[in-house]
């Protein structure tokens, strides 16, 4: 049976709403515990003169996780993340491209080597379009030349008909 019996479900309850007084003062809390928390971090992160450790890794100034920063885990397979200075970072280094991006460069190449052979007339669809592009540019001309025929046989015709209707007379 659900809590509160048959009909005392969470849905019916009166709504409780947080005054702005409260909100004010957790708010400032949530301020102080964090400054706080970065002058002990300043502190704690803050090299002895004596040490001499400039290159020293970052991994104990990291912000860890839940029960991380208690527990000290000795995983071989994590990887730690080093964040690098700006003196290290090499822009001559080629930059590694992720598969996506990788498929669609080739994607482009190829398609660009292809409206190549097309313009060339060196692909199948091209030979096609070229093939039935001269059917047509044959059609039209017999189609020109069979109008220019009947056009000349009915100059004559009509060349005739005038002839004969003029001797007629």
């Amino acid at each position: 049976m659900p809590k509160g019996g048959k009909k005392g479900g969470h849905k019916g309850r009166m709504r409780t709403y947080t005054s702005p007084e409260e909100i004010d003062a957790q708010m400032k809390a949530e301020k102080e515990r964090k400054k706080q928390e970065e002058e002990t971090e300043g502190a704690a992160q803050e090299p002895l003169p004596g040490s001499g450790s400039e290159d020293s890794d970052d991994d104990g100034s990291l912000k860890r996780k839940g029960v991380e920063g208690l527990i000290d885990i000795e995983n071989p397979n994590r990887v730690a993340t080093k964040s690098k200075k700006v003196t290290q970072i090499e822009l001559d280094e080629p930059k590694q491209l992720s598969r996506r991006e990788r498929e669609e460069i080739e994607k482009q190449k190829a398609k660009e080597h292809y409206m190549k052979m097309h313009l060339a007339g060196k692909t199948d669809q091209a030979k096609a379009d070229l093939a039935r592009l001269a059917i047509v540019r044959k059609q039209r001309e017999d189609a020109v030349r069979r109008k220019e025929e009947e056009r000349r046989a009915k100059e004559g015709a009509a060349a005739v008909k005038g002839v004969s209707s003029l001797s007629l007379k």
